[in-house]
């Protein structure tokens, strides 16, 4: 199992296009809402499928940029 399971701040803010100051709080935000939930996070990442979920509608990215 070599596939990552997170995005980091840095690739989200290269996907994206934004700062790495604004992926780090968007990062953030969505680690809050896991934790809500009863999830444990990882500070700075968030797992690729709960980012994609959230700010894509569920749409990988491959999908988007298609």
């Amino acid at each position: 199992m070599n596939e990552k399971l997170y995005y980091t701040a840095a690739e989200i803010a290269q996907m994206i296009g934004v700062g790495r100051t604004s992926a780090y709080v968007i990062v953030r935000q969505l680690n809050e809402e896991l934790e809500a939930k009863g999830f444990l996070t990882v500070k700075g990442k968030i797992p690729k499928e709960y980012f994609n979920e959230r700010y894509f509608g569920g749409v990988h990215l491959r999908e988007v940029s298609a």
